[in-house]
């Protein structure tokens, strides 16, 4: 997974859109549940497939003593990844080094410093065919904390 989660947990969290070492997340006063559920039907909607779930909140908190840790980071914490086939073939065709963005992620996680809301983020993409990405996951993502 690419490293924007590791970066996670030194965001500064504000309402509405920030971009924070490279992402870009939103915050929200809903249930993780809520925001769960609505950021899955957003990808549906979109018309894309789940590809891949990653927990990432439950893995921390199961391996942390194996690591030697004592932290714990993520109340809640997960990582959709989805993929295009149309945008991508896109974005791939105009340069095919855009392989290294697929598939498309966003996380949505309860931060350790802000433990009243929830945050939903991805990665800001690069200039160039990419932003289209970067549109379609701003679109899921503010989907799926209620922004129009």
């Amino acid at each position: 997974m690419r490293n924007f989660i590791g970066n996670l947990a030194f965001i500064a969290i504000m309402a509405g859109p920030v971009s924070a070492e490279g992402m870009i997340t939103y915050t929200t006063d809903d249930s993780f549940d809520d925001v769960v559920f609505g950021l899955e039907n957003a990808i549906l909607d979109a018309g894309l497939v789940i590809d891949g779930l990653s927990h990432v909140g439950e893995m921390l908190a199961r391996t942390k003593e194996d690591v030697g840790s004592e932290v714990d980071l993520y109340p809640q914490a997960d990582v959709y990844s989805f993929c295009s086939a149309a945008l991508s073939r896109k974005v791939m065709e105009a340069d095919p080094t855009n392989i290294r963005f697929c598939p498309y992620d966003i996380f949505v996680a309860i931060m350790p410093d802000n433990p009243d809301q929830v945050t939903v983020g991805f990665e800001v993409y690069p200039d160039g065919p990419m932003k289209e990405v970067e549109a379609l996951l701003d679109s899921i993502a503010r989907a799926a904390v209620g922004q129009p």
